[in-house]
């Protein structure tokens, strides 16, 4: 669950950044797609049996100490940086709007070869998965 709540905490810091294209992204690309395919290759990998992992609690109070060291240092940040901050001017214009519009405008041409080069890419990819082999 640590890597899921690591994903949505990133999304949230762009919500605060005022970036909700890059937000939503974040959360349908990484916490829809590629935590569930790295769960998948967890739970498919065969475990290793008869293997005896040291577990101790010798670096448990330096680590305390680090976790307390950054929590404090961030919370002041996030304290100082929000309370110098104003409400900000409402804006009609937003990030996801401007970003379509740059990409149907000033950049059509890369994007049209970024989406055929994916394309091919995955055509590619489902060659080589279905390819039998020859014996």
């Amino acid at each position: 669950f640590s890597l899921l709540f690591t994903f949505c905490g990133v999304a949230g810091l762009y919500v605060l950044l005022q970036a909700d294209f890059l937000a939503v992204t974040q959360i349908l690309i990484y916490v829809g797609g590629i935590l569930v395919l790295m769960l998948f290759g967890v739970m498919l990998t065969n475990r290793v049996v008869n293997v005896e992992l040291k577990t101790g609690t010798l670096h448990t109070v330096p680590a305390l100490i680090i976790v307390a060291v950054v929590a404090g240092s961030l919370s002041g940040l996030f304290y100082s940086t929000w309370k110098g901050a104003g409400t900000p001017a409402a804006t009609a214009i937003t990030t996801t709007s401007t970003l379509g519009e740059m990409l149907m405008t000033s950049y059509l041409l890369p994007f049209e070869v970024a989406s055929v080069v994916l394309l091919v890419a995955l055509i590619g990819a489902a060659f080589i998965a279905r390819r039998e082999k020859r014996t």
